[in-house]
């Protein structure tokens, strides 16, 4: 008579069995419900957070919800109080109005020009130059880095004399050129915004391309530029905002009316109506000017927040 002895499975064999059949979503949810450390999430933790972002937004939104409000209010309930917090009736003919008070469409054209140009050349200029200090090994090359980072420690009035006379000096005076040329050179921002991003370029990927023959121009052009397309994006918003909305450099450089921008406009528009001063009119003409500069964050928001994320990980 042969006595059978089975083989009782261990706690290992067993653990890992029911591990394989546990449902993978129930193990999903059980990874989202908790910290970094292990230890188990509140769910009040998450919901007090999206009440907090969602009153931070409200407090953001309350200033240009009431200047939509005004720019479509007439003349009588503009001065009612208490204040409404929605039109009795929408005057749209407070945006004609101010389109016509000032030549609207010759310091959009302006504006428009000097932004597409400061964008393009900001792009691909600080892309180069990020180029240089991430994926090229060079002697002294983090120093010089460094010096390029002071570089934003400097104030703009200590850099302002200089820099018109300069540009006296080169009758580019009442002309683009002085807010356009300097978006060759970089900037240090962007430089180290988009050098954060490379320096996450495997370098293995790198030197295959050059064993293989490719150029540094070639490994820019096709390998660095369709991964860096996310922070080009944010450089390309933040530099088109910038231009956008710059006030201080159109005010000292652009002299005659045909090449004013909008920032400049707004401005004219104060004074050229100061004896009748229409607020609705004056919130009208800035809901125009901000409107390209939302739909822009619109139609790349989800390219910009990926793109501010550059760094945050490994």
């Amino acid at each position: 008579m042969t006595l059978r002895t089975e083989r009782q499975p261990d706690r290992d064999t067993v653990t890992s069995s029911i591990e394989a059949v546990r449902p993978r979503g129930r193990k999903g949810a059980d990874d989202r419900s908790r910290n970094a450390d292990g230890s188990i999430r509140s769910p009040w933790s998450s919901v007090l957070a999206r009440v907090l972002l969602i009153a931070m937004s409200l407090l953001f939104l309350i200033p240009i919800y009431w200047m939509v409000i005004s720019a479509l209010k007439g003349n009588s309930e503009l001065g009612a109080f208490p204040p409404t917090w929605f039109p009795q009736w929408l005057d749209w003919s407070n945006f004609g109005k101010a389109i016509d008070a000032m030549p609207f469409f010759t310091f959009f054209r302006n504006t428009l020009i000097i932004t597409v140009c400061v964008t393009l050349f900001s792009m691909v200029s600080n892309l180069v130059i990020a180029y240089g200090f991430a994926c090229l090994e060079w002697r002294g090359r983090d120093k010089v880095f460094y010096v390029v980072l002071a570089t934003l420690f400097i104030p703009f009035p200590v850099t302002l004399i200089p820099m018109f006379d300069l540009y006296a000096r080169l009758g580019w005076i009442n002309t683009f050129l002085p807010l356009i040329v300097p978006s060759l050179f970089g900037s240090a921002f962007y430089v180290f915004l988009l050098r954060q991003f490379l320096l996450q370029i495997p370098k293995d990927l790198l030197n295959a391309a050059r064993m293989d023959g490719a150029s540094e121009w070639g490994i820019l052009w096709r390998i660095v530029f369709p991964q860096a397309r996310a922070a080009l994006v944010t450089v390309g918003i933040f530099a088109a905002v910038g231009a956008w909305n710059d006030f201080l450099g159109p005010l000292i450089y652009l002299q005659d009316e045909n090449v004013q921008t909008l920032s400049i406009g707004l401005q004219i528009f104060r004074l050229n109506n100061s004896q009748d001063f229409q607020f609705n009119q004056l919130m009208a003409a800035s809901v125009l000017i901000i409107l390209p500069l939302v739909v822009l964050f619109f139609v790349f928001q989800r390219t910009f927040i990926k793109g501010v994320q550059i760094g945050s990980f490994k």
